[in-house]
């Protein structure tokens, strides 16, 4: 009972984290300070979003929850995160601009976004939820994140380095090589539990 009570509070705090992600996202981009612009650069990138649903699927034992909740999280926030940009947007030093011309103008966007982002995090989730798997087994869908986040954050050095400027290629290559050593960590601990597991199956046989 207690069980099943906590896994239905645990929906909308669920929900509510994808709202302050995109929230949070979106008000960092409009602030300064090169903190505010780690931030923002982080949730631009969709391996952080992808970051999210695999984690709201990790934390649900059923793989039917791990799919529809962290899509509908992933939505949920991405959402919140473009219609917060078009709700206050950036405008040029001396002009205005109108929130409700913004928001009717980015509409056709933060649906298709929306949408995407729905049917996006589905397999994510799924994919997280899977990752509890113990073992070799569930170590390919371990490594998602990292293997994502190392080959977006390698195509953008690749390609924006030279124009983005220096703060995007820090935290571009930081995270790249953080996704890296969270690969070789999750490698290496599957395999030092695997080992750990036949040594103590060969202890075991060889004592009977």
């Amino acid at each position: 009972m207690n069980s099943s009570r906590a896994r239905l509070v645990a929906v909308p705090a669920i929900l509510l984290a994808g709202l302050a992600m995109g929230a949070v996202g979106a008000l960092a981009a409009k602030l300064d300070g090169p903190i505010f612009h780690v931030v923002s650069i982080v949730f631009s990138g969709g391996w952080s979003w992808a970051c999210f649903a695999f984690l709201v699927g990790y934390f649900r034992q059923s793989k039917v929850t791990a799919a529809l909740l962290a899509s509908s999280a992933l939505a949920v926030g991405v959402v919140v995160y473009y219609l917060s940009k078009a709700l206050s947007p950036v405008a040029p030093i001396g002009m205005d601009v109108a929130g409700e011309s913004s928001v009717g103008d980015a509409a056709p966007g933060i649906l298709f976004w929306g949408i995407a982002a729905f049917l996006f995090g589905a397999p994510v989730g799924l994919f997280g939820n899977l990752a509890r798997i113990p073992g070799i087994a569930g170590l390919s869908f371990r490594l998602l994140i990292p293997l994502i986040a190392f080959y977006e954050t390698s195509v953008r050095l690749g390609v924006e380095e030279a124009t983005a400027g220096p703060v995007p290629a820090a935290t571009w290559s930081v995270i790249r090589v953080l996704a890296a050593l969270a690969a070789v960590a999750l490698v290496g601990h599957t395999l030092w539990r695997w080992r750990t597991r036949c040594d103590s199956l060969k202890v075991g046989a060889e004592s009977h």
